[in-house]
């Protein structure tokens, strides 16, 4: 009959009435099923986009340090190519691979060596001033002797007068010693000490300290005078090699350079016309 005519149509609309609640009942499982899974996968979802952006955000970091770093490393070797335009000799410009850990023993190994013409007993430098003397050349290496080593001397001049006497290392890496001026000696606390030439090592007119410390001692006839070393010594990255010294012209000079200097791609800085 309800195939056939429309007489049951009242019947079914009530009937839908009262079945529509089990129908929801029915379905709920599923509709909670459903929700809960759609959920999850919502949840996982947002969780692999945060993971892709926070990778993402990592490696702008990433790539904004790697960017300051190469620029620090920039300008710091025109800094360095910029000082040797004005020494008038051909230098190697090192980078440094470690550095002793014994603290009463200061050297540094860098990475170039006897294959780029570094001998033993060449003076070395950074952009402010003497770091030390190439005490061991290897092929492809070398090890280099801290003016602040104990066991180290340097011959120096004090800038304002010219008097000359001796740097000794102290084991620290702020600190000389020049035991052998006497009380009544013309130093200044701010001199600042130069190589003298002498001993035939260091080229003269390059900066080495300053004087920090005066202390007549009246017992003895010498003066307790302590000098700070100009160059950085704690914090080397790139140096400066001298291969020739057959020139001696101040690391600071003010004058333009007469000469263009080139740089290879072994890191040798020459003068050419």
């Amino acid at each position: 009959m309800d195939y056939k005519s429309s007489r049951l149509e009242g019947v079914r609309s009530l009937l839908s009435v009262v079945v529509h609640p089990i129908q929801q009942l029915v379905s709920l499982p599923m509709a909670i099923t459903n929700q809960t899974f759609q959920l999850f996968v919502s949840y996982d979802q947002l969780k692999e986009i945060n993971k892709k952006l926070i990778q993402a955000a990592n490696l702008r970091t990433a790539g904004l340090m790697k960017l300051k770093v190469l620029e620090d490393d920039n300008i710091r070797l025109r800094a360095i190519t910029g000082k040797s335009q004005s020494m008038g000799e051909q230098v190697l410009v090192a980078e440094l691979i470690r550095a002793t850990p014994f603290p009463y023993e200061h050297s540094i190994l860098v990475d170039k060596g006897q294959s780029l013409g570094v001998k033993k007993t060449q003076p070395v430098l950074d952009t402010n001033g003497i770091i030390g003397q190439v005490t061991r050349a290897n092929p492809l290496s070398s090890q280099i002797m801290l003016i602040t080593d104990p066991s180290h001397a340097v011959a120096v001049e004090i800038e304002r007068n010219g008097l000359r006497t001796l740097a000794f290392g102290t084991g620290r890496y702020n600190q000389l010693k020049l035991p052998y001026l006497p009380n009544d000696a013309d130093v200044r606390e701010g001199d600042i000490l130069i190589t003298s030439g002498l001993g035939g090592t260091f080229p003269r007119g390059y900066p080495v300290a300053t004087i920090k410390k005066i202390a007549e001692v009246v017992s003895k006839p010498f003066a307790d005078i302590v000098a700070e070393p100009i160059a950085q010594l704690d914090k080397i990255r790139d140096i400066l090699i001298i291969l020739n010294k057959s020139e001696n012209i101040e690391l600071t000079s003010s004058r333009e350079p007469e000469h263009v200097p080139s740089k290879s791609s072994n890191g040798v800085v020459s003068k050419r016309n």
